[in-house]
């Protein structure tokens, strides 16, 4: 096959441009201004980057990113074995809307939906992705490009692009499998060797490929100054060390030209300013919530009065005083959840008590955190969070508490280390299993000591607290919660006259109405929400201006009609 001149191919997120099959610097920047609209296209090998720069200043930007190759003379095959999933092409649609799913947590740019077909026929590309073997769920996605195919390389090279993985995902080795399964996928076709960009912070990623064998080469990657790109290119944010919760704002804040000034990094603290506005936030706090919503927040007993009294389902509770009257409340409900009065991040919180025993001790400990200790009926089910924003929906998510896969050879409290590692990754570092007095309890109700190996794909779950901040994971169902639940996190919003908050509730699947309110979060964590806009709709929130006319315009008429619905019903 004859090397073909100025090669490109479209991988359903745009295209990739080899730059070495460009003899004219012009006929590459005229490649690239051809994008489709919300594509990403990729020039790598480019020559003369600096060229191309001198030739479209305010149009291409030199990509942040390190290209690294795999010489396949030199790859060896891994023994460690996949546990619970299985790699496999995709195979129809619903494999490219769960790719797209991957896509949108780690902010890639999602496949057309009509690129399926396209895919079928191709000899170049090949989509795979890790499958759980028993919900069949997709849990991450590889694409490998062989470039003899593609254009008629003479080097015979190769390349694999978007590796994404759950970041909620428990099993351990999922992206370590794919790039193996890719890379043994593109030998098999008769490659030479295997490359790959990875931005130039991404260390996880960059730890795993040394790992692997493949070392740093002298390619260059260029892109399109387009909105997708734009955090690439607008240079460094704050110089503050903001954790993940006041990043995801801070960002959609500057992409829209909204000055931010941090006023305390440590704890989130940060003031947007936009013409005459200026509005300070901690998070998602902000000015616009009073200090009586926080104080109505801030205390789980009154929070729950004041919920009640709007007619929201609450459970059963008291409060932590004499041995008598825990034993008759547990006596009644047979398991209970013992927390705070006062606290946050699921501090002091245990779940599922049946006896006097492990009530009182978790009494004690609750009161480390504050005088005043709640006793509640526990309810069954999974932990529901509802973000409000200008009291309607922005996001729903399940949170369900964090679980460690066994390998048969790794001690528990060698997995736990493990998946806190990779939960600390997946959240900036938010969330990680704690080895305290509840996890051990946890643990030994498992029939578990932190010492044992458990059996190679068996999980255990290490806490029953979903918490993020104690290694919960979060998974998005927004599109599917029912309408009574909304409307039951609204109601209770408005109750306490909160503009942003997290109400959280307990049920039994995000699909039925039923549910038990447990608590409202005046700062509820935006980030780890994906796909669902809960930045940017916090941002609508403080600064309506900043929302395009013809945004506005609609979201007014579809308030209207949803207020004239509501009056004819």
């Amino acid at each position: 096959m004859a090397t073909k001149r100025e090669a490109s191919i479209d991988c359903g997120w745009g295209c990739l441009l080899f730059g070495q099959t460009f003899d004219q610097p012009e006929r590459l920047v005229a490649a690239m201004r051809s994008e489709g609209a919300e594509r990403r296209d990729v020039a790598i090998y480019v020559q003369d980057p600096h060229v191309i720069l001198s030739l479209a200043p305010h149009e291409m930007f030199l990509d942040p990113s390190h290209t690294y190759r795999l010489d396949l003379a030199d790859y060896r095959p891994g023994t460690r074995p996949m546990l619970g999933f299985r790699i496999r092409p995709i195979q129809g649609p619903a494999d490219v809307d769960a790719v797209n799913g991957l896509y949108a947590t780690r902010h890639m740019v999602s496949i057309r939906p009509d690129y399926f077909d396209g895919l079928t026929h191709s000899e170049a590309i090949r989509l795979m992705v890790a499958e759980e073997e028993v919900s069949g769920q997709i849990l991450g996605t590889i694409m490998a490009i062989d470039h003899q195919a593609a254009f008629g390389d003479p080097e015979r090279g190769s390349s694999f692009w978007c590796l994404a993985v759950d970041p909620q995902a428990v099993q351990p080795g999922i992206g370590e499998a794919l790039v193996r399964a890719a890379v043994e996928f593109l030998a098999a076709r008769g490659a030479a060797y295997v490359d790959l960009t990875v931005m130039h912070y991404n260390e996880q990623a960059i730890a795993l490929y040394d790992k692997l064998g493949f070392k740093r080469v002298p390619f260059f990657t260029m892109k399109r100054k387009n909105p997708i790109n734009e955090r690439l290119f607008t240079g460094p944010a704050p110089d503050a060390a903001l954790n993940p919760y006041a990043r995801i704002i801070v960002d959609e804040a500057r992409r829209r030209g909204i000055d931010v000034s941090v006023t305390d990094a440590e704890g989130g603290f940060f003031r947007l300013s936009l013409g005459g506005r200026s509005i300070h936030c901690r998070e998602s706090l902000s000015e616009l919530t009073t200090g009586v919503a926080v104080s109505i927040c801030d205390d789980k007993a009154v929070t729950r009065r004041i919920v009640e009294a709007a007619g929201v389902v609450v459970p059963d509770q008291i409060e932590a005083r004499d041995r008598a009257a825990l034993e008759a409340f547990l006596k009644r409900h047979g398991s209970v959840v013992v927390k705070p009065a006062r606290g946050e991040q699921g501090r002091g919180v245990a779940v599922g008590l049946d006896t006097i025993e492990a009530v009182e001790a978790a009494v004690e400990t609750a009161r480390h955190h504050c005088d005043r200790v709640l006793v509640e009926r526990r309810a069954e089910g999974e932990d529901l969070r509802l973000v409000i924003i200008g009291f309607r929906l922005v996001a729903a998510a399940v949170r369900r508490p964090p679980r460690v896969t066994g390998d048969g050879k790794s001690s528990l409290k060698e997995l736990i280390h493990v998946q806190c590692r990779r939960r600390a990754a997946a959240t900036g570092g938010e969330s990680t299993i704690p080895l305290d007095a509840e996890t051990l309890r946890c643990v030994a109700a498992e029939g578990y000591r932190l010492e044992d190996v458990p059996a190679a794909g068996i999980e255990i779950q290490v806490r029953r607290t979903a918490n993020l901040h104690t290694g919960g994971t979060i998974h998005d169902v927004t599109d599917e919660v029912h309408p009574r639940l909304i409307e039951a996190g609204i109601r209770a919003a408005r109750a306490i006259d909160i503009p942003v908050v997290g109400i959280d509730f307990m049920v039994r699947s995000p699909r039925e109405p039923d549910y038990v309110f447990i608590e409202a979060n005046e700062r509820p964590g935006l980030a780890n929400h994906h796909p669902q806009p809960t930045a940017e709709r916090f941002i609508d929130l403080l600064f309506p201006n900043s929302v395009p006319a013809a945004v506005r315009q609609a979201v007014l008429a579809e308030r209207v009609a949803e207020v004239a619905a509501s009056s004819r019903a």
